[in-house]
């Protein structure tokens, strides 16, 4: 093990970015996320400001053991995932696996897989960025939301009712906080897009359909 820990999305960049930081340095990947919303709950606490339920992502238990033991020899832990939200998330949730094995973490950042590029980003490291990864945090939730309580009720009220099953796709952009009110008496208003992926109804001949949508559940 390397003095340095430096942890990537991808394997691929591994053997690159450690040739040029040396021998100091030991490169390992997390193969993308590493913990997510459970796959067969909702996973998001509504009543309580929509808090998220993490847990481990599939098959990625192995890799989160690996880091850990990997984290707990190192003098530092420099976090590389890309820098977009989905990179800042995934540093976010390395930091929080390995709280208890090492406190000494940086974040760093580099668009091109260039020598200078990457040894710029270890000169200059920076903190998470939290802003991003509430951002990414925000969208998780919104998808789990949408998928398992607003896609149901797309089913009987839009998708069934259409003469063709491949008229297209729906996106519905609704208000979060109506998802707090009883089932009974919610009330789902947003707008939705129509994006076509086959021949559609006459209705639509004349372009991608937009309009409001409103229907009770």
């Amino acid at each position: 093990m390397g003095k340095n820990l430096v942890i990537v999305e991808s394997p691929a960049k591994c053997r690159t970015i450690s040739r040029y930081l040396g021998k100091d340095y030991s490169v390992k990947a997390t193969m993308g996320h590493i913990i997510d919303l459970p796959e067969k709950e909702l996973g998001v606490d509504i009543a309580h400001d929509f808090k998220p339920k993490y847990t481990a992502s599939k098959g990625k238990r192995r890799i989160i053991k690996a880091l850990r033991e990997d984290a707990s020899k190192a003098d530092a832990v420099f976090l590389a995932p890309d820098p977009d939200r989905e990179g800042e998330a995934i540093a976010w949730h390395v930091t929080q696996a390995i709280a208890k094995n090492n406190t000494n973490v940086k974040r760093v950042l580099f668009n091109e897989i260039t020598k200078r590029a990457v040894l710029n980003a270890f000169a200059n490291p920076k903190d998470i960025d939290m802003h991003k990864v509430n951002a990414q945090q925000a969208r998780r939730i919104l998808d789990r939301i949408v998928g398992y309580q607003v896609s149901p009720v797309l089913w009987r009220t839009v998708y069934r009712r259409s003469r063709r099953k491949n008229t297209g796709r729906y996106w519905l952009f609704g208000s979060i906080p109506v998802l707090r009110s009883p089932p009974s008496s919610r009330r789902w208003t947003g707008r939705s897009r129509i994006l076509p992926t086959g021949p559609l109804p006459k209705r639509y001949s004349h372009g991608w359909g937009a309009g409001l949508l409103s229907f009770r559940t």
